[in-house]
């Protein structure tokens, strides 16, 4: 009897490499221009909301969680200059990372009521099966995407939003 044959690492590595663009391509969705951040999703009134419906203005896409509690932490700075940058070309927008709907939805509707009109911002949940963007994986909450006015992406931020951020913004602006 024949021993059984293991593919080399080699061949392994080809075949791979054959089959990355396949699901590469699988994944990129159909909406986005070459260059252009593009974003989806329901808000949390029901509304829906493309990012390129915001050209023309800075975006801060905030993704976070009601279970982590530097995102639960950071809510008030980023609302409070949300509420600074108010009438200038700027538009802070939320990307909700619940494992449940229902999560994200009864923090919606506990907070909102709470503030002040200026402190509000959208925000979608990115687990929806309508939620579309081509801003990549997120892998560490908090995660936050800078998209300049020509939509393009401008910078990335893994964990706490670094002060700098805010100059960056006004400086795109």
């Amino acid at each position: 009897m024949e021993p059984q044959r293991h593919p080399s690492r080699r061949n392994l590595l080809v075949w791979l490499a054959g089959a990355a663009p396949v699901s590469l391509l699988a994944q990129t969705p159909s909406f986005a221009t070459p260059g252009q951040a593009e974003l989806r999703g329901v808000t949390s009134g029901g509304e829906v909301l493309a990012l390129n419906t915001l050209r023309g203005q800075v975006v801060m896409v905030f993704y976070w969680s009601t279970e982590c509690p530097v995102c639960r932490n950071k809510m008030p700075e980023l609302r409070a200059n949300a509420a600074g940058w108010q009438g200038q070309k700027f538009t802070l927008l939320g990307v909700n990372m619940d494992q449940k709907r229902e999560d994200f939805l009864r923090y919606e509707e506990v907070v909102t009521p709470l503030l002040p009109q200026e402190q509000l911002f959208p925000s979608v949940w990115g687990r929806d099966p309508a939620y579309q963007d081509n801003l990549g994986p997120v892998s560490h909450l908090p995660s936050t995407v800078l998209i300049d006015k020509q939509g393009q992406v401008a910078e990335r931020y893994m964990g706490r939003i670094p002060p700098q951020a805010w100059n960056r913004i006004a400086d795109l602006l």
